[in-house]
């Protein structure tokens, strides 16, 4: 990662002195415009240091061009040589821009950690440590306001950096916890009282089901299970349709996981009276969600506006009833496809969707070129190019950062690990069901 130390000091010096601090080597933002004349300014460490010398500057808005030029070259380009060198720097910048920026700012330094955690995703240590100096500043900056734009950006942002940086089963509980706060709030939690937003809750649950996406459901706690799923059929009644659909993927992947079938063995197997009436209550709320998927799977209008969201609504659902009901008969349903550049990612199960398409929303434009070129993403979806463009990557390993990237300790080796025990798991007693939802062959 380079000189940290140095860099942690250049970083308080210019924090001593805030809103005033100039960088003498920084470029005006005005001049660092993308057109195809300058188009190659931040595929480059020259272009992508004076955006970096330019989150220092006083104006926001020119901090928030810097870092719309800095997303710009994270998503055109794997910039590991950058990140090696200026990783702690730009972290803590884009760290104050959540501390003192506007919406769009906070908006911007999100995407730009996110994204800076999934570039440095080969090498654990460094993931890990963007997810762990980002926890404090996150916590305090969704403790203070309640707009959906600044919370649903460090929220997208936190599942992000705890996909890739979560070196334990913990930390990624940890990040859950956080989140679920947004989408039910309680007395004595550390969020904002009021009641959130549909925006904010819809994002937080997506949020949550992606990460969700990545544990070991035979690990967690039973009671947390129930009132989780409880709290999201209750959400399948609501008026906003994209809600519906975001608390319907959740539910799809607790129910992949397996939870619901887990606790109901474990309540039928005892002897205790509040177990059998446990039996009653989750049977009759299993019997619940089946109904409200179902009428969701055939709803004719009414609720909501966008015909475009009916449609994708009803094919979520469709597609939901359908896998609960193979699931239960134990068979098989087919997989899914999606087209990345010339070559085909398949699709094996509703985990796998729900992370695909909250990866391919964050990365918005660089998705390709990430899933063409880096190592971490494509040994999370077990993914391999027929064509590697070699020449347009700067992605070389060194031999330490190769050992590294095949530790049985690193986030990569971790997802695999997780993804190996998913399906082995629901290969015993269940098979997998229907995962195409909207992304079919659909070209990415």
């Amino acid at each position: 990662m380079g000189k940290r130390s140095n860099q942690r000091k250049n970083v308080a010096l210019f924090d001593s002195d805030d809103e005033g601090s100039v960088s003498s080597s920084s470029t005006a933002m005005s001049e660092l415009t993308v057109t195809p004349e300058t188009e190659e300014l931040y595929a480059g460490d020259k272009g992508l240091d004076q955006c970096l010398d330019a989150l220092f500057e006083k104006r926001g808005s020119t901090r928030e061009k810097a870092l719309s030029l800095l997303i710009d070259g994270f998503a055109n380009k794997l910039q590991h040589q950058f990140v090696e060198n200026k990783c702690i720097t730009l972290l803590n910048q884009c760290h104050n821009s959540i501390k003192r920026g506007s919406s769009k700012e906070i908006n911007l330094a999100s995407r730009v950690i996110g994204m800076l955690a999934i570039t440095v995703g080969y090498e654990d240590t460094a993931a890990h440590e963007v997810l762990e100096e980002s926890i404090v500043p996150f916590s305090q900056a969704l403790k203070s306001g309640s707009d959906s734009l600044k919370i649903s950006s460090i929220l997208d942002c936190l599942a992000v950096i705890t996909f890739v940086g979560g070196s334990d089963t913990e930390a990624t509980e940890r990040s859950m916890q956080i989140i679920w706060q947004f989408v039910n709030p309680k007395l004595g939690s550390n969020v904002v009282a009021s009641k959130p937003n549909t925006t904010i809750l819809t994002a937080a649950i997506s949020a949550w089901t992606f990460l969700l996406t990545t544990m070991d459901g035979c690990n967690l706690n039973s009671k947390t299970w129930q009132e989780s799923i409880s709290y999201l059929s209750n959400l399948l009644d609501k008026d906003d349709r994209m809600l519906r659909i975001a608390a319907g993927e959740a539910l799809a992947v607790i129910f992949e996981v397996g939870n619901l079938e887990k606790i109901l063995d474990e309540a039928k197997g005892s002897s205790d009276s509040s177990m059998r009436e446990k039996v009653i209550h989750l049977q009759g709320l299993k019997g619940k969600i089946l109904n409200q998927v179902r009428n969701l799977s055939a709803e004719a209008g009414g609720k909501g506006l966008a015909k475009k969201d009916l449609n994708s609504q009803k094919n979520l659902f469709r597609e939901i009833l359908e896998f609960l009901e193979i699931l239960y008969q134990d068979g098989y349903g087919p997989e899914t496809t999606i087209k990345i550049g010339a070559d085909v990612l398949s699709i094996a199960t509703w985990s796998q969707l729900i992370q695909v398409n909250f990866l391919k929303r964050f990365l918005g434009g660089g998705f390709v070129k990430h899933m063409q070129e880096n190592i971490f993403l494509q040994d999370v979806f077990d993914f391999t190019p027929k064509k590697k463009n070699i020449a347009n990557s700067d992605l070389y390993l060194s031999g330490t950062e190769k050992r590294m990237f095949k530790s049985p300790n690193s986030a990569l080796n971790k997802a695999r690990t997780q993804s190996l025990n998913k399906k082995r798991m629901m290969s015993q007693g269940r098979n997998t069901g229907h995962y195409s939802v909207s992304a079919g062959d659909e070209d990415v």
